[in-house]
């Protein structure tokens, strides 16, 4: 082993993980976290097999199924007419073909599996409340009382980490805004799934929307391109944002537009992408989750390389010399974060697509069986990070 002791800035799903990971592998962590408690922050998220195979172990996946929902199917439906598309099966189906359930769960059920583990974790230690005004291993001992051997930035899109890395990648706006909220179960309309994730598609934007098993609601994301924002994030949207949030959705099912005229207590998400850069520094700092490489969410797969990040991270310093650990780790997942960007991107032209290209691609969906469609998820649900 070339390393007995990390750093890790940031208690995000990204920082938890890594803990978790290193700890298994005989390695201890501080953790540090300038916000005082680990709060609620955003709503629903989607966990694919890729992710749940390191979740299951580390231990932490049973506790998850407790709360979350299986859907049945992934569908894609169309914003006009409400008339489905193509479907993916999930449910059992996501268990056999790809060894590993998929879930939708409110994002608190995971970062609280991911603590409780933590704080039950002799070898990781949580510090809350502590800003850092740098990550050199110097300041980071000041603040932890013990001198790390790495240090992992796990901050987010606003990484503090990302400044210490030459030529580290840069993050700006997507030219995407998300609204995120949610609908009382009592109060949803009928075209949202009680048992299954539904994306609904439309001209610059779409919709989409699941049930949450710990709310009895469901979870919505409209995301619409070709608005402007500033370096903000999860701002209540108020009436200019919500009237910008109809015009994006100009001429879709009235039933979709009532439903986003009356949400309540939306929020207004600006969404940033990292460009390339450096991951690490060759010696002791490294870059995971969003802070190296934040993507857009048209894959679903924001959480996932997270903790797939978190997970690889550990099997290769635990194995390697440091800064050799350091290279291959980030060699690899960079491979593997390009081609998830290059399915986001190309989810996000097919979601969006306009005129001719909608109706081709509306042919082209309807003659796929799910089984088809399913194998092109292989790749992606199969993978097994670190391994």
């Amino acid at each position: 082993m070339s390393i007995t002791h990390a750093a890790i800035v940031g208690a995000g799903i990204a920082g938890l993980t890594a803990a978790l990971s290193l700890a298994q592998k005989g390695i201890s962590s501080d953790i540090i976290e300038q916000a005082p408690q680990l709060g609620e922050v955003g709503a629903g998220l989607q966990l694919s097999p890729n992710a749940t195979s390191v979740l299951a172990a580390l231990g932490v996946l049973a506790e998850i199924e407790r709360h979350w929902l299986e859907p049945k199917s992934i569908r894609l439906a169309s914003g006009k007419s409400l008339k489905t598309l193509a479907e993916v099966p999930a449910g059992d189906f996501a268990r056999q073909r790809w060894g590993q359930p998929y879930g939708v769960l409110h994002r608190s059920t995971l970062q609280q599996a991911l603590l409780h583990a933590v704080l039950s974790e002799p070898l990781c230690k949580l510090h809350l409340g502590r800003r850092v005004a740098g990550v050199g291993i110097d300041s980071l001992a000041y603040v932890t009382g013990k001198k790390p051997d790495l240090v992992v930035g796990a901050d987010g899109v606003w990484s503090v980490a990302r400044e210490v890395i030459p030529d580290s990648p840069s993050v700006s706006f997507s030219g995407n805004i998300a609204w995120r909220f949610t609908v009382d179960g009592d109060a949803a309309p009928d075209f949202l799934s009680r048992d299954g994730v539904v994306a609904h598609l439309g001209s610059r934007s779409h919709l989409i929307s699941y049930p949450l098993k710990e709310t009895n609601g469901y979870n919505l994301v409209a995301i619409a391109s070709g608005t402007d924002a500033d370096e903000h994030w999860a701002i209540a949207a108020d009436a200019a944002r919500c009237a910008m949030l109809l015009e994006q959705f100009t001429g879709w099912h009235l039933s979709i537009r009532s439903l986003l005229a009356g949400a309540k207590e939306a929020n207004f998400w600006p969404l940033y992408q990292a460009s390339e850069g450096r991951w690490q520094n060759g010696r002791d700092t490294v870059l995971i989750g969003d802070a190296a490489h934040a993507m857009m969410p048209f894959a679903a797969q924001g959480a996932a390389m997270a903790i797939e990040d978190g997970f690889a991270l550990a099997q290769h310093v635990s194995s390697a010399p440091l800064a050799e650990a350091l290279a291959t780790f980030e060699t690899e997942r960079k491979t593997r974060a390009a081609k998830v960007k290059a399915r986001g991107d190309f989810n996000r032209f097919a979601y969006h697509a306009r005129g001719p290209v909608r109706i081709a691609r509306d042919l082209v969906l309807s003659l796929r069986p799910p089984e088809s469609l399913a194998a092109d998820f292989d790749w992606l649900y199969g993978h097994r990070a670190g391994g």
